[in-house]
């Protein structure tokens, strides 16, 4: 069973390792466009499931669009990695405000002092 600090930061953790798939798929699009799903799989060495769902949720986002020979970026698509590193940088920064609550905290292991909310 799953205790819940592995459940909230796994999911967090899951998050990010999503996004910086469907980033890694954009980047490829970007570089080889027009590209088809068989030829991105290869190229990132992943599953064609996972670049297919990745593609859909790029085309949702409107960071790319279909075409008849492949995925094409869009312009969003530039905008993305235009500020990209500003906005992990700003995403890194609310991360490390939380590493103050892993350090000095202590917790109280005794059963008669659990409270429930």
């Amino acid at each position: 069973m799953k205790n819940n600090r592995d459940e909230m930061l796994g999911k967090l953790k899951e998050e990010i390792e999503l996004v910086t798939r469907h980033v890694g798929v954009l980047a490829a699009v970007v570089e080889n466009q027009p590209i088809g799903i068989i030829k991105l799989a290869e190229l990132l060495c992943e599953p064609q499931h996972r670049i297919r769902y990745s593609l859909r949720i790029l085309e949702n986002l409107g960071y790319i669009r279909a075409s008849s020979t492949g995925a094409v970026a869009t312009e969003q698509a530039s905008l993305l990695f235009l500020h990209l590193n500003e906005d992990i940088g700003e995403i890194m920064e609310l991360i490390s405000a939380m590493k103050v609550y892993g350090t000095g905290i202590e917790t109280k292991n005794d059963s008669s002092d659990n409270q429930h909310f």
